[in-house]
């Protein structure tokens, strides 16, 4: 048999992942093989002829057990474990499941005993007054199960990230011809409402196309114009079938926030979005900014296309998966003018640093690299640690060599508010800082903003001219939309970055320059849309 290719890999991986979630598994098993998944996906060789010829194991994040499931999808098409996760978990219930807050086991376990393998089947089981069969379902907990099933939106106890959230609703609205809509489409940085609108004349075959994509398992709700499907991941996706006449205003509703759309209401029936606006005397308003009720002209939002260059990558010489070279070729290919190599350093421990001696042998490659890429320049950079006394992790004379250095604090993020603000001033007061990296220091989902006195470190920032990132990975986002804000009204200067890690990742910057426009940034408050020269200029060197 023909070995499949890495996308068929990367999918099976993927559907691997939700498969474990669904089950029940820990967060750290899903995300490898999430992981695994986007190595597959960034890798240039087949990986099917890897694990058939034991080297799948060079590669990044591809341990024993990933490595042997891919060998065996190779040799086989399929994955054993995969099928019986497949016919076990039994995703359609358990995505129906997570709306109405039961757990994976005790929804499979309630299903057992009603005799029922589908979502249908257990809403009409429930219907008929079954549920009380169920041992420890008593009157209390049936109420509560029907009353879910009547109203099955209610908000998930953990976020979807952004650019999953937009990965999913982008994928269904293109599919059925329709736009994207909800929190994804205000770029919000924990996505909970996802919709998608699309106009439609004869609503039942679109609905009816939403109920048969792939990504949708079950609908828990259909009406004539709309629909609620619930994805293998229990992530709930609402639809909206409006006429062709009243797109705009459906779509201006869907997209949100409540408090925002409540503020405008009534509104006035139209095809086109802007349509709407104009009726109602008002400015068109960027998603972005729909969070609260709003008057005024909206500020000129920096846009993508004003991105002129990215100064925070990684390569191998840390914990990167691409070379000097490769990343400068491929932010060359996506029109920048320049990049800056930010490695860690070696206080970060959990991942390869650089030494004093690592960073001019790697300004030694950059040099090549930029011969060979001229004009396009690749910025000398480091991503030096803070230590516990607020010094950089390098020595004063290297970082002076450097053209970008970013100060970043890894550990030590639940300390408390007047010494991790000490820490940072202390470090923000070097000469050699250029800016402050994921300042707040959060993980969506799993780790809280530090204590961090956001006003004290704008003060410095205006004092030193040291920039404040918003960075663009996934489930970082950091700063917020919010203290962008907070940062640009002192008049602190913005940085949007991906902190890329592979090739693949220098496509987050949509992700940092949305973060960006959700905190009012302009082109001129974000220092990566200016020319190499003019950035060169800002500080001089120590």
């Amino acid at each position: 048999m023909q070995a499949p290719d890495n996308d068929v890999v990367a999918e099976r991986l993927e559907a691997f992942a939700a498969l474990l979630e669904l089950a029940g598994s820990s967060y750290y098993a899903a995300r490898a093989y999430r992981r695994a998944a986007q190595t597959v996906r960034e890798t240039r060789a087949s990986v099917a002829e890897l694990a058939l010829s034991g080297r799948v194991g060079e590669l990044r994040g591809i341990g024993p057990g990933i490595g042997a499931r891919v060998r065996e999808l190779a040799e086989t098409g399929r994955i054993a474990e995969l099928d019986e996760l497949e016919r076990t978990v039994q995703p359609e219930l358990v995505a129906l499941g997570r709306l109405l807050g039961v757990g994976p086991e005790r929804m499979r376990e309630i299903a057992r005993v009603l005799g029922v393998r589908t979502a249908d089947e257990f809403r009409a089981a429930a219907r008929e007054g079954r549920l009380r069969s169920v041992p420890g379902i008593g009157p209390k907990t049936e109420e509560r199960l029907l009353a879910g099933l009547e109203r099955p939106r209610e908000r998930p106890r953990r976020a979807v990230l952004l650019h999953r959230a937009q990965a999913l609703v982008g994928e269904i609205a293109s599919a059925l011809g329709g736009s994207m809509a909800g929190d994804p489409r205000r770029h919000a940085e924990q996505c909970f409402e996802l919709s998608v609108v699309v106009a439609a004349d004869q609503p039942r075959r679109v609905v009816d196309a939403f109920e048969r994509l792939p990504p949708v398992i079950t609908l828990v709700e259909r009406a004539e114009r709309r629909a609620v499907g619930v994805t293998v991941e229990g992530v709930s996706v609402e639809l909206f079938v409006p006429e062709p006449s009243s797109f705009g205003t459906e779509l201006l509703r869907a997209t949100g926030a409540t408090a925002y759309v409540e503020a405008l209401e009534p509104l006035p029936m139209a095809a086109d979005e802007r349509e709407v606006y104009a009726s109602l005397g008002l400015p068109w308003l960027p998603p972005e900014l729909r969070e609260e009720p709003y008057s005024g002209d909206p500020p000129p939002l920096v846009q993508l296309s004003e991105i002129r260059g990215d100064l925070h990558c990684h390569t191998t010489w840390s914990d990167g998966r691409a070379s000097v070279l490769e990343m400068g070729a491929a932010a060359r290919d996506l029109g920048y003018e320049y990049i800056a190599i930010c490695d860690h350093t070696r206080n970060v421990r959990v991942v390869p640093g650089l030494d004093a001696d690592d960073v001019r042998r790697q300004g030694e490659e950059i040099a090549a690299a930029n011969e060979e890429l001229a004009p396009f320049r690749i910025l000398r950079g480091i991503e030096a640690d803070i230590l516990p006394d607020g010094s950089l992790d390098l020595p004063d004379d290297v970082l002076s060599e450097l053209d970008w250095v970013q100060v970043s604090l890894h550990a030590g993020q639940r300390e408390p508010r007047d010494r991790i603000t000490k820490r940072v001033l202390e470090a923000m007061r070097h000469p050699s800082a250029s800016c402050l990296s994921h300042p707040k220091g959060r993980i969506v989902n799993h780790r809280p903003p530090n204590a961090l006195d956001l006003e004290a470190v704008c003060e410095v920032a205006l004092e030193t001219g040291v920039a404040l990132e918003t960075n663009g990975l996934p489930d970082r986002l950091d700063l917020s939309g919010a203290d962008v804000r907070h940062a640009v009204g002192a008049g602190v200067a913005i940085v949007a970055s991906t902190d890329a890690h592979s090739l693949r990742g220098l496509s987050n910057m949509p992700l940092a320059v949305g973060t960006a426009r959700r905190g009012w940034a302009t082109g001129a408050d974000v220092l990566n849309t200016r020319s190499l020269s003019s950035l060169a200029a800002l500080r001089p060197r120590p």
